[in-house]
């Protein structure tokens, strides 16, 4: 459950750079909208994995 908290703040993080990027036009913001991105998917397949094996641990 604490992966899944961390990702929801990383989404809040990210929802400020997008309306920064796309609202705003600053480009400094849309690189870091990606990087957020690019961690959201990889927590997010970090929680799929866990996900999976306490499924298979029953």
């Amino acid at each position: 459950m604490e992966k899944f908290k961390e990702l929801k703040e990383l989404i809040a993080t990210a929802e400020a750079e997008a309306t920064a990027f796309y609202d705003k036009s600053n480009k400094a913001a849309g690189t870091r909208l990606r990087n957020a991105m690019q961690k959201t998917k990889v927590l997010a397949q970090e929680i799929r994995a866990e996900v999976t094996a306490k499924k298979n641990d029953k």
